[in-house]
C-alpha cells in the first residue's frame, strides 16, 4: 500500500512538474512578450523624446517664419507701393514720348512745306530773271528812250540772282535740317515703339506684384495656421509621452512580476522534480520505470562502445574529451565539429535510432558532454542544415549544436545512477515541449563525460 501511495505521488509529482513546466513556459513566453514589448516602449518613447525635440525646434522656426513672413509682408507692402507709383510715374512719361508721334509728324509736314517754298523762290528766280532778259531785248531796241529799261532790267537781273542764291541756302539749309530731323525722328519713333512695348512689360511687372503681395499674404495666413497646429500638436505629444511613460511603468511592473512568477514556478518544479527523482530511486513500480530501464540499457551499450573503441584504439581518449569546438561555416544557428563528432555520427547514432523507434512513446535519445553538447543526435533529428531557415534548423538539426537548461545542468552536475527529471525541451526562438527524460552519466577511464539522454511523453 505504501509502494502503491509512493506510486502515485510520484507519478503526480510527475505530472506536477509537467504542468509547471507548461504553466512556465507560458510564463516565460509572457515575460518575453512584456519585455519585448517594454523595449519597444523604450524606443517609441525614445522617438517621443525626439519628436518632442523636433517639435521644439519646429516651433521655433516656424515663429521665426511667421516673423519672417510678417516682416517680408510689411516690405513687400511698401516695395509694391513703391513700385506701383513709380510704374506710374514711368508711364506717364513713355505716355508723353509716345505722344510726341504726332508732333514729330507735324515738324516732318513743315518741313515738307518748307521745301515747297524753296521750289516756289526757284521758280521766280526763273521768272525774274526772264523778265530781265526781256527787258534788256526791249531797251536794245529802243535806243535812248529805252535807256530807264536797261537800268531796271539789271535791277530786276540783280534780285533774280539774288532770289536764286537765297533759295539755294533755304534749300540747302533745309535739307540739312530735313536730314537732322528725319534720323532724329527715326530715333524717336524706335524709343516710341520700344516705349509702347515697355509698357505692356510694366502692366506685366505691375500684375507680378500683386500676385507676389497675394503669395505672401497666403504665405502669412499658413505660417499663422502652422504656428497653431504646432501648438496643439505639442499638447498632444505631451499627452502621449505621459501615457507612454505610465504604461512603461506597468510593463515593467508586470514584467517583474512574471518573472516572480516563473521563478516560484521554477522552485515548484523543482520541488516536484525531486520527488520525481526520488521516488524512482526508491524502486517503486510507476509508469517511468520501463523508461528509465531502457535509458540505463541504452547507456550500458553506448558505454561499452566506447570502452570497446578506446582500447582499440579506434577512439582516442583526447579526441572523446576534445572541448576545441570548431564553428562550422554558413550555418544557422551555429553547429560545431570536434574530435568526437564524427566517430558518434558513425558509431552510436545508430543505437539513438534504435532505441527511440523501439518504442512510440521515446521522442529521441542524444548525448551532452559537460558544457551541453550534442556531438550526435538521431537520424531525424540530424538532418543537414536549410540555409535561410533558422526555425526549421533548430529543431531537425540538432545534432552538434550546445544546448543547456537548468534540469541538464543539475544532471551534469549530481551524482547518481540516474536523473529523472521533467524538463522544456528548447526548440528555439522561445519555443519548448515539456517532456520526462531518464539522465544516464557517461564516464570513461574514470572520467565524466556527459550524460545519455531519453526522452519520452507519457
Amino acid at each position: 500500500m505504501v509502494d502503491s501511495l509512493l506510486a502515485r505521488l510520484g507519478e503526480q509529482a510527475g505530472d506536477i512538474a509537467v504542468q509547471c513546466i507548461d504553466t512556465g513556459g507560458m510564463v516565460g513566453r509572457l515575460n518575453r512578450q512584456i519585455s519585448a514589448e517594454a523595449e519597444r516602449l523604450g524606443d517609441l518613447a525614445e522617438a517621443i523624446e525626439s519628436l518632442n525635440l523636433g517639435q521644439t525646434e519646429s516651433r521655433a522656426a516656424t515663429a521665426e517664419l511667421l516673423q519672417t513672413a510678417e516682416v517680408a509682408w510689411g516690405v513687400l507692402e511698401r516695395g509694391n507701393a513703391v513700385a506701383v507709383r513709380s510704374l506710374s510715374e514711368v508711364s506717364r512719361l513713355i505716355a508723353d514720348i509716345t505722344g510726341l508721334d504726332g508732333q514729330l509728324q507735324n515738324f516732318l509736314d513743315t518741313l515738307g512745306t518748307i521745301s515747297g517754298i524753296t521750289s516756289t523762290l526757284k521758280d521766280l528766280a526763273e521768272q525774274t530773271e526772264l523778265l530781265s532778259f526781256n527787258a534788256r531785248l526791249e531797251a536794245a531796241r529802243g535806243g535812248e528812250a529805252t535807256a530807264p529799261f536797261e537800268v531796271l532790267a539789271t535791277e530786276i537781273r540783280h534780285l533774280a540772282m539774288t532770289t536764286r542764291k537765297s533759295a539755294a541756302e533755304v534749300g540747302g539749309n533745309a535739307a540739312r535740317i530735313e536730314e537732322t530731323a528725319g534720323a532724329l525722328i527715326g530715333a524717336l519713333k524706335t524709343h516710341i515703339a520700344e516705349g509702347r512695348e515697355t509698357t505692356r512689360h510694366i502692366d506685366t511687372l505691375g500684375s507680378t506684384l500683386t500676385e507676389l503681395a497675394a503669395l505672401v499674404h497666403q504665405f502669412h495666413d499658413r505660417s499663422q495656421a502652422i504656428a497653431g497646429c504646432n501648438e496643439r500638436a505639442e499638447i498632444e505629444v505631451a499627452k502621449v509621452d505621459a501615457g507612454l511613460i505610465e504604461f512603461r511603468q506597468v510593463a515593467a511592473q508586470s514584467a517583474r512580476r512574471a518573472d516572480q512568477a516563473r521563478e516560484q514556478l521554477d522552485a515548484l518544479e523543482c520541488h516536484a522534480n525531486d520527488m520525481l527523482n526520488q521516488v524512482a530511486h526508491d524502486g517503486v513500480e510507476t509508469r517511468n520505470k520501463p523508461f528509465i530501464d531502457l535509458a540505463l540499457q541504452g547507456a550500458r551499450e553506448v558505454t561499452e562502445l566506447i570502452d570497446k573503441s578506446l582500447s582499440g584504439r579506434e577512439l582516442a581518449f583526447s579526441a572523446l574529451f576534445d572541448k576545441d569546438y570548431l564553428p562550422r561555416p554558413d550555418t544557422d544557428p551555429i553547429q560545431y565539429d570536434n574530435g568526437f563528432a564524427d566517430f558518434a555520427d558513425r558509431k552510436i547514432r545508430p543505437i539513438l535510432d534504435r532505441y527511440t523507434n523501439g518504442n512510440k512513446a521515446v521522442v529521441g535519445c542524444c548525448l551532452v558532454d559537460m558544457n551541453g553538447y550534442l556531438p550526435t543526435h538521431i537520424t531525424e533529428r540530424s538532418q543537414g542544415q536549410i540555409p535561410g531557415q533558422r526555425r526549421r534548423n533548430l529543431e531537425f538539426s540538432r545534432n552538434r549544436q550546445i544546448f543547456m537548461d537548468a534540469q541538464t545542468r543539475r544532471a551534469l552536475d549530481s551524482e547518481g545512477e540516474f536523473f529523472l527529471f521533467a524538463y522544456r525541451q528548447d526548440l528555439g526562438e522561445g519555443r519548448f515541449r515539456a517532456l520526462r527524460s531518464v539522465f544516464v552519466p557517461l564516464v570513461f577511464g574514470g572520467r565524466k563525460w556527459g550524460l545519455y539522454e531519453l526522452g519520452y511523453l507519457i
